[in-house]
């Protein structure tokens, strides 16, 4: 069972809390901002067809920060090996973090399993983008958080390869009838929801593993003597202490479409940005009802 989160921290939030403020010019005039000291993302599969690209730059033109980590699998090398599929909102979301590095916004990042030929250019600066296999992050309260995109403790993608690429296939499988799932949710007017992240709180071993995943990352980073330790890998997001360490999860744009962010105090949060949208739906609708029957 999760242990009770330490003052400073706060598990899943449904709504961003952060102060707004007006976007710079090389934005849209119009659109304004959640401002955030840092803010994490991972694992949103840029190049399939389960990434939720308009969804995740939505948020990256929503949100200003000082740093911006990648915390890995930012492009799925292991599905465009198989076939390419680069559509233009993906297009869309790599200018936007770009466009974010130009402007002065520190980008990190951090690459991971299905990102690993990046791997192979740590050390260097492309486009603004800082690309390193590990960080320390300093939060605005002092806290030394070790992020890392956390594949280096599954013992799966380690040690059995082939046993993860076949997961890897059928994962595939399981998001492909999430979008039909969704399709025909969207043609009933229901929101979004994801069979996958369902499936994987129901499903005891899923359960098991991100439970195991969890302590031998915080053990790793107590190891290390950091406070707390950001990754991602597992689409899971969390916020946990587990001894001395604050475990964080910033999720995934695949299943549930949400990041991990740090206010200027040093308060961490994970923002579910899809549930957000929800929110602001239901929100117009209510009003355009109250107009109708003034």
């Amino acid at each position: 069972m999760a242990a009770k989160v330490p003052a400073g921290t706060a598990s899943l939030a449904r709504t961003p809390t952060a102060t707004w403020i007006e976007e710079p010019a090389h934005f849209e005039p119009t659109r304004p901002k959640f401002a955030y000291r840092t803010i994490w993302v991972s694992d949103t599969h840029l190049g399939t067809a389960g990434c939720k690209a308009e969804l995740l730059l939505d948020f990256l033109k929503s949100t200003d920060c000082e740093t911006l980590f990648l915390v890995g699998d930012i492009v799925d090398g292991w599905q465009l090996r198989k076939g390419w599929y680069w559509p233009p909102r993906h297009n869309d979301v790599v200018r936007c973090v770009l466009k974010k590095a130009k402007h002065g916004t520190r980008v990190i990042y951090v690459p991971g399993n299905h990102d690993e030929a990046f791997r192979g250019y740590v050390g260097l600066n492309l486009g603004g983008i800082e690309l390193v296999p590990e960080a320390i992050h300093t939060t605005a309260d002092g806290r030394r958080l070790l992020v890392l995109h956390g594949d280096e403790f599954d013992g799966v993608v380690l040690y059995a390869r082939w046993l993860a690429l076949l997961g890897d296939n059928a994962y595939t499988l399981l998001l492909q009838l999430n979008r039909v799932l969704n399709w025909i949710r969207r043609k009933r007017g229901l929101p979004y929801w994801s069979l996958a992240a369902h499936l994987k709180k129901k499903v005891k071993n899923a359960v098991q593993f991100i439970s195991s995943f969890e302590e031998v990352v915080a053990h790793a980073a107590a190891e290390r003597g950091a406070d707390g330790i950001v990754c991602g890998h597992i689409h899971s997001a969390e916020v946990r202490q587990i001894g001395a360490v604050t475990y964080y999860n910033d999720g995934d744009w695949v299943e549930s479409c949400t990041a991990l962010v740090e206010h200027s105090n040093g308060r961490m949060e994970i923002i579910d940005w899809a549930e957000h949208r929800r929110a602001q739906a239901e929100l117009a609708r209510a009003e355009r009802k109250e107009q109708a029957a003034a």
